[in-house]
């Protein structure tokens, strides 16, 4: 996976001799009477170790706690085990907002973790300390928004890394039945096309569609040299147990579903109707996700 690069273990390995701020080169695409939107670094933010975006949902209002999301393999307390589920962890954690040229423009602080997992998606979601309306009033800075629909394949992205202050151009390639690496599996990943050649510290931007503007996806793991199924060196697995290795190739986890998982004041209600996200353990060791 595209893990932290302060204090990661002695496996990271980091590809690509250039870290200084860039765009990587979008390769062909195919034509679209649909103007692509300009996508920059705006509701990005840097994280100590990873990359993460100031996020808003659908049903979000100005005045909610705002949210940030990164992946759950960036979590400040380490990588959550296979089946964990976080739910309203205390947490102080800051971000560094930027603006549209990658420029850090606040500081802005955790109040608690609202839900962390490696359980069938990467994704951990803060709760901060002040709302949109705020951060807008004293940044200039609006949320990026999460779209509520599953991404096409052949889509335009754009990965907007925080941490490098780097853009990376590509489509979206198509999707995996069940990503695995080492003793985690995601569920319908979404892959890129070669040009998203992301590194480490690229974990956890948001992937943006290029035409739309919503954020998608977000980036979080990649095959390095080509093993199988192990620590950053994932494997695609369809739906009759066959299993791919794609070399040198990355991948995102879809955020659509998390839209139909946060209800009234941005707070994370399981319960709602079409959340499929993966509940904390119960009482009996088992999630509910991995009951069904």
């Amino acid at each position: 996976m595209r893990r932290p690069l302060v204090g990661a273990l002695t496996t990271l390995l980091l590809t690509g001799a250039t870290v200084a701020p860039a765009v990587a080169q979008p390769q062909s695409q195919p034509q679209s009477q649909t103007k692509a939107k300009a996508v920059d670094f705006a509701g990005t933010v840097a994280l100590s170790n990873c990359s993460g975006s100031l996020i808003r949902m659908p049903s979000s209002a100005d005045n909610d706690p705002a949210l940030v999301m990164t992946n759950g393999h960036c979590l400040e307390t380490g990588m959550p085990a296979p089946g964990e589920v976080l739910v309203d962890q205390p947490s102080s954690r800051t971000f560094s907002l930027l603006n549209s040229t990658a420029g850090k423009v606040a500081t802005l602080q955790a109040t608690k973790v609202s839900y962390a997992t490696m359980t069938d998606t990467d994704v951990t979601l803060y709760e901060l300390n002040t709302t949109y309306a705020r951060i807008k009033q004293q940044y200039g800075i609006d949320a990026l928004r999460l779209s509520g629909d599953h991404p096409v394949t052949g889509t335009p992205i754009k990965v907007v890394s925080g941490y490098w202050k780097r853009i990376y151009s590509c489509n979206v390639d198509g999707f995996v039945n069940q990503l695995r690496e080492a003793d985690w599996t995601w569920k319908d990943s979404l892959r890129y096309t070669p040009s998203c050649n992301t590194i480490g510290g690229t974990s956890g931007s948001p992937v943006i569609d290029a035409n739309s503007g919503k954020v998608v996806a977000i980036n979080n793991t990649g095959n390095e040299n080509g093993e199988r199924c192990t620590m950053n060196n994932p494997c695609e697995v369809d739906e009759n147990g066959n299993v791919t290795v794609r070399r040198g190739i990355n991948y995102a986890e879809q955020t659509y579903g998390i839209t139909k998982c946060v209800g009234i004041g941005n707070k994370i209600d399981l319960d709602l109707p079409g959340c499929a996200l993966p509940r904390p353990l119960d009482e009996e060791g088992a999630t509910a996700a991995a009951r069904r």
